[in-house]
């Protein structure tokens, strides 16, 4: 069942992104999600067999103009796990009973997502051990050495 995205929902959750920066256009790559409705499993009864609350998120990477080349080469090395062969990103949520409080926690989720996939890691300076670290290490590999030979017969000669 595909979900289409109504004006009221666009600005619902701009209105729930607006609070933190960064880079992305958000109202594009909204537009971009494609939202598709399910049953919910678990415990719930005749709500869960009725009710499609469901809501899975799909974005494609490859053809969003939300994000510039760095950005999605960035995303598909971060997000390698979670995308599929054809570089599209599948989120979930079947939290609550409402279609639409699922709907809000998945958008929530999948910018985070993006967020956290965005970051840069920073550069690794390779460092040297100190002396004294040094000394220190091979103190306690003769001390543990000397604990272990204690645990030994003693040698009747």
């Amino acid at each position: 069942m595909e979900l289409q995205i109504d004006v009221n929902d666009l600005v619902k959750a701009i209105q729930i992104l607006s609070e933190s920066d960064d880079l992305m256009d958000k109202s594009i790559l909204i537009k971009e999600l494609s939202f598709k409705t399910a049953r919910s499993s678990g415990a719930g009864g005749q709500h869960v067999n009725k009710v499609s609350s469901k809501v899975i998120l799909s974005f494609h990477i490859e053809n969003s103009e939300g994000l510039n080349m760095r950005e999605k080469k960035l995303l598909k090395r971060a997000l390698a796990s979670r995308l599929t062969t054809e570089d599209i990103l599948n989120l979930s949520c079947e939290e609550s009973k409402s279609q639409h409080r699922n709907k809000t926690i998945v958008i929530k989720r999948f910018f985070s997502i993006l967020k956290k996939g965005l970051i840069v890691p920073k550069r690794r300076i390779a460092t040297k051990p100190a002396k004294a670290a040094k000394k220190r290490n091979l103190d306690d590999k003769k001390h543990r050495g000397q604990i272990k030979a204690l645990r030994s017969k003693p040698k009747l000669d």
